[in-house]
């Protein structure tokens, strides 16, 4: 199973590298929020330097500006939007005969399913490294920017890492199963928008803590997205970890629990879609 996995793999991958315009568009988005949203929804300029800086570090749990909040929290949004088009792709696959062939080699379900699931999940970490990136430049050029304020570690680097790829794994390997288990396209996006919507405005990726009322807060603390992007923010502002309960290392797990969770529930669905057809 190695072989077919690492085989099936390294085919997947190469089909990501020979198609940049899914990466270009893929970044789009975010960074299209990132000069929107990003610089408008600045609460330091609408109050006019009304409000004391310590309130708008409790609002951001410790992020020196909104758009730092902002721009750390679109890693965890870049990981769940740049999967979404993994389970189209077998949609589209199995429309013009390749997962039909593919299931018909030796290869077993499970190297199928973990060659793109391991694919899939590579993507989403170049993009949230590129926003972040992309972030730190827009500072640079006059306007509101990524404002990294703690010494990153490389113990800090890989908690960061960890994040991103566990969210993306987790992620990657829901819509994979939904992509296997479901014949159209349109049917896939109704379904993963509707998931993916939903998990995205109930979490603290975008959304400042602050002004949430405390049942939102209730969720929002819950969302896989907010425990990723809670890694990310402890790690690249000075002072954030007091505003958070706990440290790094258990939100990495409870992050794991979620993304296990996930697999099994993924792995399930994706061996019944691949069962021989009886």
């Amino acid at each position: 199973m190695m072989r077919a996995l690492v085989a099936l793999t390294r085919r997947e991958v190469l089909r990501l590298a020979r198609n940049p315009q899914a990466i270009i568009t893929s970044l789009m988005l975010p960074v299209l929020y990132l000069v929107l949203f990003g610089q408008a929804f600045d609460l330091e300029r609408i109050g006019g330097g009304l409000l004391p800086q310590s309130a708008f570090l409790l609002a951001y749990r410790g992020a020196p500006s909104y758009f730092s909040y902002f721009a750390a929290g679109m890693t965890g949004f870049v990981a769940v939007t740049a999967t979404l088009f993994i389970g189209a792709n077998v949609i589209f696959d199995r429309l013009f005969g390749v997962l039909k062939r593919t299931a018909a080699s030796p290869a077993s379900a499970t190297a199928i399913f973990g060659s793109r699931l391991i694919a899939g999940t590579i993507q989403p970490i170049g993009l949230a490294f590129l926003v972040l990136g992309f972030s730190v430049l827009l500072g640079h050029l006059g306007l509101a920017g990524l404002d990294v304020t703690a010494s990153l570690s490389v113990l800090g680097l890989v908690e960061i890492l960890l994040a991103i790829v566990i969210l993306s794994a987790m992620f990657a390997s829901l819509f994979l199963a939904i992509g296997f288990s479901i014949e159209t396209p349109q049917t896939y996006f109704a379904v993963v928008n509707a998931i993916n919507l939903p998990v995205l405005l109930t979490s603290a990726a975008l959304f400042a803590w602050g002004l949430m009322p405390p049942w939102f807060q209730t969720i929002a603390s819950f969302n896989p997205i907010t425990i990723a992007v809670t890694v990310v923010r402890e790690n690249l502002f000075a002072g954030a970890r007091a505003y958070y309960p706990y440290g790094p290392e258990v939100y990495l797990l409870g992050l794991l629990v979620w993304a296990l969770a996930m697999f099994v529930i993924a792995t399930l669905l994706a061996r019944r879609a691949l069962a021989p057809k009886r």
